[in-house]
């Protein structure tokens, strides 16, 4: 589960807790511009000025994309009125089934804000690449599955990991 304690201080006080440290940012994250069940393009920025947890994975996840995304939504439970400035993100690593309507029904019985984006294979790639997310696909019987990196990303509010 994430903890909440980092997701406090991300929500709290992020930007001068990084001011304090000297290490270098971390080239996590970056620029992408999605679509969500209602067919609105969502771009990163539509998400600045909250916290966001990103993670990548797909609807046909038999276990690591909806424990995933419980945890998420635990953290925020866990946060309280806290949460308002957290933004929950749902990415796609198969865009080929995951359209914006299946993500959309896919995130629903979560019972929580998860704004959940497909895309071209081009703009998956693209958000993966700047994630350094890793997704392959695997053929199986019935079709394929998706191996791929499974990473809750804590973004501050700027976008920053």
């Amino acid at each position: 589960m994430v903890p909440a304690a980092l997701l406090a201080v991300a929500l709290g006080g992020t930007a001068g807790y990084m001011a304090l440290q000297d290490e270098p940012v971390v080239p996590i994250g970056g620029p992408f511009a999605l679509v969500d069940g209602a067919g609105k393009t969502v771009t990163d920025r539509d998400f600045r000025g909250r916290v966001m947890l990103v993670y990548f994975g797909y609807t046909h996840c038999p276990d690591a994309c909806p424990t995933a995304l419980a945890d998420m939504v635990a953290a925020a439970d866990l946060l309280g009125d806290k949460a308002r400035g957290l933004a929950m993100v749902f990415i796609t690593v198969d865009p080929q089934r995951d359209t914006p309507a299946i993500m959309k029904d896919y995130v629903t019985p979560f019972g929580a804000p998860i704004a959940a984006l497909s895309g071209t294979p081009d703009a998956i790639a693209d958000a993966m690449r700047a994630y350094r997310v890793y997704a392959a696909r695997n053929p199986t019987a019935d079709g394929y599955d998706m191996d791929h990196s499974s990473i809750i990303y804590v973004m501050d509010r700027t976008g920053r990991f």
